[in-house]
């Protein structure tokens, strides 16, 4: 099974980006989530993300706010998130990092947790709410753990802070592409490509940006400039109005324009 830093490798090699399609467990229902998964797998994403639903998911927009409130509604919880992810893994070794708020994870017991992710499947943990220094103990628990702490960067982030938040990552960097919650946009921000090239110049690991990613065109720009390109709110669009086909059909679409467009990555 590749570990999140070997896919990003892997694709690298290849002079392609890393493509991180974002679901919430549950959502559209837990029967279908495996099939979800399965299907961005096969469409193209190389490394998934699973949000774990949270009552006051504070750092996402409407649309994943909107699927994590009908995943809760439906039942979905913590374990069965890591229930989801041990089916998933019987049929396919994509990596995947789980999105989560702090809060569940201590209702759960920290350690417990990173066991039990651990064995079900999980490379990696993306935590919305701790950000680097914030809480050392906790921060160790989790870098000492078989999975992958992912970190956040904002463009607001100093360089200094950028290089210190870089050395306490690992798998890659998620760069959020502008200040707010998540959520799909009409444009990028203008001065991403050079936010980006500065960011890449201090930090060593892979560099994925998310936050605002909602057509093959952006996908494309992005894929160009960066290591990663992660959608999140525009696949729970197509999710929730088209189904496990058309969310795979569209990220289908990101996935081929990021190969195949006029800004695609030379390999060289």
């Amino acid at each position: 099974m590749p570990t999140i830093s070997e896919r990003f490798a892997e694709r690298k090699a290849e002079g392609r980006a890393t493509l991180v399609p974002y679901v919430t467990s549950g959502f559209p229902s837990r029967a279908a989530t495996v099939d979800v998964l399965g299907g961005l797998a096969e469409a193209g994403g190389d490394v998934l993300e699973l949000g774990i639903p949270f009552s006051d998911p504070l750092a996402d927009g409407p649309t994943i706010q909107a699927s994590t409130f009908r995943a809760l509604e439906g039942g979905m919880t913590v374990e069965g998130t890591l229930e989801i992810l041990a089916e998933f893994r019987r049929e396919s070794d994509t990596p995947v990092v789980l999105f989560s708020y702090m809060n569940p994870l201590l209702r759960y017991g920290l350690e417990a947790f990173l066991e039990d992710a651990d064995q079900a499947g999980a490379q990696g943990l993306l935590l919305t709410d701790v950000p680097t220094g914030a809480d050392p103990l906790i921060e160790d628990v989790i870098l000492t753990s078989p999975l992958d702490l992912i970190r956040l960067i904002a463009p607001t982030t100093g360089r200094d802070r950028a290089s210190a938040i870089g050395k306490q990552g690992q798998g890659f960097l998620y760069y959020i592409s502008r200040t707010g919650v998540t959520g799909a946009r009409e444009a990028l921000a203008e001065d991403l490509e050079a936010e980006v090239s500065a960011l890449r110049e201090i930090v060593e690991l892979p560099v994925a940006v998310g936050f605002g990613i909602s057509t093959p065109e952006q996908a494309a720009l992005v894929s160009a400039v960066a290591d990663g390109v992660i959608v999140g709110s525009a696949l729970i669009q197509a999710l929730d109005q088209r189904g496990p086909e058309g969310a795979g059909a569209f990220l289908s679409t990101l996935r081929s324009a990021m190969d195949e467009g006029p800004n695609a990555r030379d390999s060289s």
